[in-house]
C-alpha cells in the first residue's frame, strides 16, 4: 500500500480515538511518523517551505482524489442527536456518493477544540495565503452569513490534473470562456515588415528576461511584471499567428478569450466572466488573447444613464485585470482608432500590421506555394500573384482555391489562369475587385 495511504490512515484513526477517548498509540498526530513529500512534492513548488497544518490540510482536501473510502468515518452519526456530527463538517456531491470535505473537516483533524489551532486553520485557508494565490487550494461556496470554515475544500484543475499525471488544458466553457489557438508553422515562417520584426524581438526579449531585467536595474519598484501589447491593423495581415507564435516560440500556451462569451447584458456579470479568465490564468505561463478588442476595450462613454456607468465600470474593472496580469495580454483590432486613447499608456507597445507591400507578398507566395506546383516558370507565377494587393489570410484562401481547382481538373502544376481566377474570386469576396 502506498505509504501516504498508511499514514493517511492511522491519522484519522488516531484523531477519531482522541476525540471519542478510545485506546490510542499516539498522544497526538504530531508523533505519527510522516513517510516524507515523495508524494506531495511533484504538486508544489520546489522551493516552497510546507508547514505541518498546511502538509495535514492539503492531505484533507486530496483525499477524495487519492483514497476517497477512507473518508468514510466521517459518516459516523452523533447517537444523541442521531444525526452527523456538526464538528465534522463535510458535504456530498450530486454524482460521488462519498464524504467530502470541508473547512470545518480539516479543523477537526487538525484543531478539535484547540481554538488557537483552529484560527491557524482559518489563516491557511484565506485568500492572502499562498495555497490560494498558487492556485493550490482554496475554500468555496459557504452560503451567506454561514461560517467562513462551511466552504468546500477545493483543489484546483491544476493540481488534480498534477494528482492524474495528465497535462492541464482547461476545457472551453462558461466557467471559462477562452480556448487555447496552436499552429503547426514556426518562427521562420512569420514573415512580416522588417521594423515590425524588430519590435516583435525586444518582446520576445522582454517575455524571456524580464525577471533578470527587472532584478539588473532595480525596475521592481516602478515596472509591473507582465507585458501588455496591442496589434492593430487590416484582417488578414497575422496578428493571430503572430500571438500564438509568440507563445509557441517561448514555450507558453496562447489562449483566445471569447469576448461574445464575457460581455453580458446583466450587471456586474461581464465583471464576473472576466475574472473567470484571469483568476485561471494568473498562477499559468499563458499569454491572454483578446480578438476584436474593441468590443469591450472601446470608446468609453459619458455617463447619460446606468447603462453607460455599467459599461465604464466593465472598462475600469478590465484595465486593473490587465495592469496586475503577471503574465502576456495582447489584444487585437482591426482599426486603431476603435480603441480608447486613454488605454494606449497601458501598453508597452503597439504594433501595426500593415497590408503586405509586393515585396513581402512575393515572400509570402513563395512561402504558401508547394514546390510541385511551379513546374517550370515558377518566377513568372510568383511575381503574377505578388503584383495582387491581397493580406496573408486572403492568400491563404486563395492557395485553398487553387488546390481544389488542381484537384477537380487533375493538373499536376498551377496555371496562370487557375491562379488569376481565385485571386479574382478572393477579390470580389472581399469587394476590392477591379474591372
Amino acid at each position: 500500500m502506498n505509504p501516504l495511504i498508511i499514514y493517511i490512515e492511522t491519522l484519522l484513526t488516531t484523531v477519531f480515538a482522541l476525540r471519542f477517548g478510545s485506546e490510542s498509540k499516539y498522544r497526538c498526530i504530531e508523533e505519527i511518523p510522516y513517510p516524507g513529500d515523495a508524494y506531495l512534492r511533484p504538486l508544489l513548488s520546489e522551493k516552497q517551505e510546507v508547514t505541518f497544518e498546511e502538509r495535514i490540510l492539503l492531505i484533507v482536501a486530496l483525499l477524495p482524489h487519492i483514497s476517497p473510502q477512507t473518508l468514510d468515518l466521517f459518516f459516523m452519526r452523533n447517537t444523541i442527536t442521531d444525526r452527523p456530527h456538526t464538528e465534522f463538517g463535510g458535504w456530498t456531491g450530486t454524482s460521488h456518493s462519498g464524504f467530502l470535505p470541508t473547512g470545518e473537516t480539516a479543523a477537526f483533524v487538525l484543531a478539535r477544540e484547540d481554538f488557537g489551532k483552529r484560527q491557524e486553520v482559518v489563516r491557511i485557508l484565506n485568500k492572502d495565503h499562498w495555497f490560494y494565490k498558487n492556485n493550490i487550494l482554496r475554500l468555496e461556496g459557504q452560503g451567506e452569513g454561514e461560517p467562513f470554515l462551511s466552504g468546500k475544500l477545493c483543489l484546483s484543475e491544476e493540481i488534480v490534473a498534477k494528482i492524474y499525471n495528465r497535462e492541464y488544458e482547461p476545457e472551453y466553457n462558461a466557467s471559462f470562456p477562452a480556448k487555447r489557438i496552436t499552429t503547426p508553422l514556426d518562427w521562420s515562417d512569420l514573415i512580416l515588415p522588417y521594423n515590425l520584426m524588430e519590435e516583435l524581438s525586444d518582446t520576445v526579449c522582454w517575455i524571456r528576461h524580464q525577471q533578470e531585467i527587472r532584478e539588473q536595474y532595480h525596475l521592481n519598484r516602478i515596472v509591473k511584471p507582465g507585458y501588455r501589447c496591442l496589434f492593430y491593423g487590416p484582417p488578414g495581415t497575422g496578428k493571430t499567428l503572430t500571438a500564438t507564435l509568440l507563445g509557441k516560440q517561448n514555450g507558453m500556451d496562447v489562449y483566445r478569450v471569447d469576448l461574445s462569451g464575457i460581455v453580458s447584458k446583466y450587471i456586474g456579470e461581464t465583471e464576473k466572466n472576466l475574472a473567470k479568465v484571469f483568476d485561471k490564468a494568473e498562477h499559468q505561463n499563458w499569454i491572454l488573447f483578446f480578438d476584436e478588442a474593441d468590443a469591450l476595450f472601446g470608446q468609453r462613454t459619458d455617463t447619460q444613464s446606468s447603462n453607460d456607468r455599467h459599461a465604464n465600470q466593465e472598462v475600469a474593472y478590465l484595465l486593473q485585470r490587465i495592469e496586475d496580469f503577471p503574465g502576456m495580454v495582447i489584444l487585437a483590432t482591426n482599426l486603431k482608432e476603435n480603441i480608447d486613447d486613454a488605454f494606449f499608456r497601458r501598453f508597452q507597445s503597439a504594433l501595426y500590421f500593415p497590408v503586405p507591400d509586393q515585396r513581402l507578398r512575393y515572400s509570402l507566395w513563395q512561402n504558401m506555394l508547394p514546390a510541385g506546383w511551379l513546374g517550370n516558370t515558377p518566377e513568372e507565377l510568383l511575381h503574377e500573384a505578388a503584383s495582387f494587393t491581397l493580406s496573408g489570410g486572403s492568400m491563404v484562401n486563395v492557395v485553398q482555391t487553387c488546390a481544389l481547382k488542381l484537384y477537380e481538373q487533375e493538373q499536376p502544376a498551377l496555371t496562370l489562369e487557375i491562379l488569376k481566377a481565385a485571386i479574382r474570386r478572393e477579390q470580389a469576396k472581399e469587394g476590392t475587385l477591379v474591372n
